[in-house]
């Protein structure tokens, strides 16, 4: 059904050989008093865990929004040590007003949910890849839900796609395959307060807790700029916002006003095209070049390899490897080797330079095949669509 084939190759180590960079799934159940949503998903990540983006000192006389103000913080985070050295380098590094962000975060509410289901998250990231990953991955996407919607929003949004991919030479499809595998264009946004998840990632979450509390900055930096409540927003239970779900950082550092009203708005979708174009673009994009190839080749040293997109090779080290794209390719540049485990049988791909740019949005090799599948079947959806009204006519 979709443009490339798979390997005949059997692979009895398959499994130790892909590395997680990133576990992407489903919880068993919804956070309490989150009933509406169906379907909970680990965060995005648009940036490795060591390379997390810090908002550059700011003291302009920006003005904080809401009615916030305290003494001292009180509430789910009062005797937080942690938390009350943020709060002064908050003042220090960037003017907040002290008794402002007291306020705020007395309100802000610790999410016990959240930290249980990292933990549980955290826990399966040791586990090896297992046979039909990819088959059960790839069902929650590549279905008419996520295609139809790509072609609806396609259909209303056409003259800003058809932008964006001008200027920043990123095709329209895959601007969608963001969208549907994140959001569905909006129908799952997410309805976390990005100050309680945020805070409590950061002050709770040991693992990444550091990264979160750079996201935490990133995000009063970004309300106050912005002219948002804090207190206000919601997204993903790790704090990810808008059709696009951006992490702050991103926000801060790749979200652009494209529909020129003034306002950088993640919920606003043509502020979401542009700002998707722009973060690939950004990324490495490079116009017109290929995602993936199939493979061939007799594969006699693939276990030599790790798969995945934290690893690069020259087209010379995998040819010696027994494994070659299927068709002729001038691949003057580091390949990805990916690993894909089907119900049946265990598929090896090449994954481009383009491939990569899609796993900067989220490291997962799932995550960025199932947008590039769904690109290709939104694209596919929209030009038979193009065609029976044509035809029709």
């Amino acid at each position: 059904m979709y443009t490339f084939s798979t390997s005949k190759v059997s692979l009895q180590n398959a499994g130790s050989a892909l590395l997680i960079a990133l576990l992407v799934g489903c919880a068993s159940q919804p956070p309490a008093g989150d009933k509406a949503n169906n379907r909970v998903r680990t965060p995005t990540q648009q940036t490795a865990p060591n390379q997390s983006r810090q908002a550059t000192p700011d003291l302009r006389p920006f003005a904080s929004v809401g009615a916030y103000h305290a003494t001292a913080v009180s509430g789910d985070y009062a005797g937080y040590p942690a938390l009350n050295q943020f709060i002064e380098q908050m003042v220090q590094k960037h003017g907040f007003n002290r008794e402002y962000l007291q306020g705020l975060f007395s309100q802000a509410k610790r999410k016990q949910w959240t930290l249980d289901y990292l933990a549980k998250s955290d826990q399966g990231m040791k586990g090896k890849p297992s046979k039909g990953g990819w088959t059960r991955y790839r069902a929650q996407f590549l279905d008419d839900r996520h295609i139809n919607a790509g072609i609806s929003f396609w259909q209303q949004h056409h003259a800003a796609l058809q932008r964006a991919s001008q200027q920043y030479g990123v095709p329209a499809e895959y601007i969608l395959g963001i969208m549907a595998v994140e959001t569905t264009f909006g129908s799952f946004v997410g309805n976390h307060r990005i100050i309680d998840a945020l805070t409590t990632l950061g002050f709770d979450y040991q693992r990444r807790g550091e990264y979160f509390r750079s996201e935490l900055e990133n995000f009063l930096v970004m309300s106050r700029s912005e002219g948002l409540d804090p207190g206000k927003p919601v997204g993903s239970f790790a704090g990810a916002m808008g059709l696009g779900q951006f992490m702050p950082g991103s926000f801060l550092q790749w979200a652009v006003d494209f529909n020129g009203d003034g306002r950088r708005d993640l919920w606003n979708p043509e502020d979401v095209i542009g700002s998707v174009a722009n973060y690939f673009a950004q990324h490495g994009w490079q116009a017109g070049q290929p995602i993936v190839s199939a493979t061939r080749g007799s594969f006699h040293g693939i276990d030599s390899l790790e798969p995945g997109a934290d690893h690069a090779y020259s087209l010379d080290t995998l040819v010696k490897a027994g494994v070659e794209p299927a068709d002729t390719c001038a691949c003057d540049y580091p390949l990805r080797l990916l690993l894909l485990r089907h119900q049946s049988k265990d598929e090896y791909l090449l994954g481009h330079p383009n491939f990569y740019a899609i796993t900067r949005y989220n490291q997962s090799t799932h995550y960025a095949m199932a947008v590039h599948e769904l690109a290709l079947a939104i694209k596919r959806g929209y030009q038979r669509v193009a065609v029976n009204r044509s035809d029709a006519g």
